[in-house]
């Protein structure tokens, strides 16, 4: 990194030289978004976890453009290629598409048909064309360069040849290049259609068998339903702009008067776009359109994942799970206040009074606090049969999105922790474990696998993985992490942490009882001293000897909160549990070398809430009783709901009937919605009103206007938008024996 990096973030991040050079020197020694965030404030200027994370992005960026630029002077080095002037140009490049502007010229290529006529000799002749263009008579000049052996059989063919050469050089200048980039990007427009003798099959694409929209506005998720339509084989799509303007850029570079040498130079302009620049700049439109898409994207499915993952927890309650079945019956687990598993078995509520008995009796000898409810098919209908039971009013029963769980149920992770039970136990656990914590069960699946996202699978999986790893890292450093109870999975993703280091923490404590203190995790195998840094402000021990270790205040500032208590004449405890002494703390007697008011306000405020979670209040939610199918719908019913995934295009919310209904962007609100999320969050609960039920194409269209007009187009302005279709969450039984594959509800319910 050199300072000039810095500089050029600081000025696109609005942020400060040595806050960019902070980071990165952070970075480079090991520390972690979080903890840099959380604990090095008064090193980075109290940059938050956002700012950081794009220091870090763009920097990474601008290392792959130097390695970009070295590979190409490395090239034309050995080429001996490289002059003062191509070597000053290409080190004052400042983009990729400059520097490959640059290199246009100089990139090995096959044998061109410029290549063919310079062979043929006809190179002088395209010069003299070039330069002479009002005063030069191309037949007359031509003539001379007729050659039999070279193949040049009469003039005609000589001037083809010098334009195919003069096509070159316009294609290769910098500034048609740029010009002509600008035109596609400010004026393009993206065009689909459909492929011949696929209207039929690729029946779900219809909306974009004659589609145009301007390239600047295309939103993500129509571009790359485009581009999965053509992926699949029943869609072509181009990017062009108006082609009068393009070929008049470069007439205007290039051609000089209205000479007959002119026309000559006319001529290859229109060829070179026709043939050469409109094809490469279309590529670089297609590229720049899909990284729009997949970047838009990612932050979306970033977003909806933050928002499921810190979802209210119920906390520590013991649970009787239920994954719904029919034929196969009910799956039933018990777990207690810590998510152990403590009975398993199997009920049959249509089957008569025994699964009654069962599940009463269950509750009674478990001290049972809350019931959770897969989602699933048959959820509805087996919440119904939980509710008819009387249970005590203390017993909450809760609808749980089960979105992934097949996923967990079949996955290494299951197997290692049930090694003994089979799926529909898994399962049944995995629901359970969901409403105690939403955030430590759903680590241990595949972000992709939870349904929050759209197209997940058609971007740029790279840059997916990245942006969902560095989200679930943020949730569960934002949450903290209870030690002595935490997952191998939940471990990983604390800062400083891994997969074989956190593997070690399982096995330390398992062989060696509760940890007592943080101090104790130096002991563990490869946790050094860099890690035990970036870890322990993130780990919970609520027993400790230490109050301190129960909270976010980092074992290297103990001493500080030590010296307030003695200052103070009391002991730390007592500082934690009153406000009073906390009053009289004077911030600044403690700021030194090393800490800043920043860390001491962080301080003060963690010993009024020690190890507090962000997280909101759990709060019941029940759906609308008697309405579990969309044969239940109809226009005009006001239904609660939950936001399971928020698009660009809209949100979608289920409403208890195994179908989510689509909010569209239009009827978010009574007042204009530009940004969905800037209204609607997963896990947001919401009253809909239903507009409109499909059952054959399994379509709700849901309203959370206060007095929506009945069957009032979905979309603004009068124009007509595509519509996506609502995709089932991942509810199917694949993986999980007697997990649910029915469409009948219980007979008897």
């Amino acid at each position: 990194m050199t300072e000039s990096h810095f500089e050029k973030v600081a000025r696109e991040l609005g942020i400060k030289p040595i806050q960019a050079k902070a980071v990165s020197i952070l970075m480079a020694e090991g520390a972690t978004v979080p903890f840099i965030a959380r604990y090095r404030k008064e090193v980075t200027g109290s940059l938050d976890e956002v700012q950081i994370t794009n220091v870090r992005d763009r920097l990474t960026q601008l290392v792959e453009l130097d390695t970009r630029r070295e590979s190409i002077l490395k090239s034309l080095t050995e080429r001996n290629l490289l002059t003062d002037a191509l070597k000053t140009s290409l080190s004052g490049a400042q983009t990729l598409s400059e520097i490959e502007d640059i290199y246009q010229p100089f990139k090995p290529r096959k044998r061109t048909r410029a290549q063919m006529a310079r062979e043929k000799g006809l190179e002088p002749l395209a010069e003299t064309l070039f330069k002479n263009q009002e005063s030069v008579h191309p037949l007359k000049v031509a003539e001379e360069f007729i050659s039999p052996e070279k193949e040049v059989a009469n003039a005609e063919e000589a001037l083809a040849g010098a334009r195919d050469i003069i096509a070159e050089w316009i294609n290769d200048d910098k500034t048609a290049r740029e010009q002509v980039r600008a035109l596609y990007f400010a004026q393009g427009e993206i065009s689909s259609k459909l492929v011949a003798g696929k209207e039929e099959a690729g029946a779900k694409f219809k909306d974009y068998f004659d589609w145009t929209e301007p390239f600047s506005k295309i939103p993500s998720h129509r571009l790359l339903a485009i581009r999965r339509g053509e992926a699949e084989g029943f869609l072509y799509y181009r990017i062009q702009p108006p082609e009068p303007e393009a070929i008049g850029i470069l007439e205007k570079l290039f051609v000089k008067g209205r000479g007959p040498g002119a026309q000559q130079v006319q001529m290859a302009a229109q060829d070179c776009y026709r043939r050469m620049l409109s094809l490469s700049m279309e590529t670089e439109a297609r590229i720049e359109a899909k990284k729009r898409a997949d970047t838009e994207a990612i932050r979306v499915f970033a977003e909806n994942l933050r928002e499921l993952l810190l979802a209210a927890p119920l906390g520590q309650k013991t649970v009787l799970a239920i994954d719904p079945g029919f034929r196969t019956g009910c799956k039933v687990t018990i777990l207690d206040r810590q998510g152990k598993l403590l009975h398993n078995d199997v009920v049959y509520p249509d089957r008569g009074g025994d699964a009654a008995l069962k599940v009463r009796g269950f509750c009674q000898h478990f001290k049972v606090e809350a019931i959770a409810i897969g989602n699933g098919t048959a959820g509805r209908e087996t919440e119904t049969f939980v509710k008819s039971l009387k249970l005590p009013a203390s017993i909450t029963v809760v609808m749980v999105n089960e979105s992934g769980a097949s996923i967990y149920s079949a996955s290494e992770v299951a197997r290692e922790e049930f090694p003994d039970h089979d799926l529909t136990v898994r399962g049944s656990v995995s629901i359970g474990r969901r409403l105690q914590d939403p955030l430590a069960e759903l680590v241990k699946i595949d972000p992709k696998s939870i349904g929050v996202g759209q197209y997940q699978h058609d971007v740029e999986q790279g840059a997916l993985k990245k942006s969902l790893d560095d989200t679930v890292i943020s949730c569960v450093n934002s949450v903290g992490v209870e030690l002595n109870s935490a997952s191998k999975e939940l471990l990983s993703y604390v800062s400083g942490l891994n997969a074989q280091i956190a593997g070690n923490v399982v096995a330390h404590r398992n062989q060696k009882g509760a940890f007592k203190s943080r101090d104790e995790l130096r002991e563990v195998p490869r946790l050094g001293p860099k890690a035990f840094e970036q870890a322990a402000g993130f780990l919970r021990i609520r027993a400790a000897g230490n109050p301190l270790d129960a909270s976010a205040v980092h074992p290297e500032s103990y001493h500080v909160v030590e010296r307030m208590a003695r200052d103070l004449g009391c002991a730390v405890g007592d500082l934690m549990a009153r406000e009073d002494l906390r009053k009289k703390i004077d911030l600044q007697k403690y700021v030194d070398d090393k800490v800043g008011l920043p860390t001491l306000r962080d301080i003060l405020g963690e010993l009024s809430k020690p190890g507090r979670d962000p997280r909101q209040q759990f709060e019941a939610f029940s759906f609308a009783e008697g309405v579990n199918d969309m044969k239940d719908l109809k226009p005009g019913m006001k239904l609660p709901g939950i936001v399971t995934n928020v698009t660009a295009f809209g949100a979608f919310v289920d409403i208890g009937v195994h179908q989510d209904g689509l909010v569209h962007i239009s009827q978010m609100s009574d007042q204009f919605v530009k940004n969905p999320a800037d209204v609607l969050k997963v896990a947001q609960r919401v009253e809909a009103t239903v507009m409109e039920v499909d059952l054959p194409r399994k379509r709700i269209a849901l309203s959370l206007k206060k007095n929506p007009v009945i069957g009032e187009n979905r979309s603004t302005g009068g124009t007509s938008r595509p519509m996506a279709s609502a995709a089932p969450r991942d509810r199917s039984p694949s993986g999980r024996s007697g997990g649910g594959g029915f469409n009948n509800p219980f007979s008897n319910l």
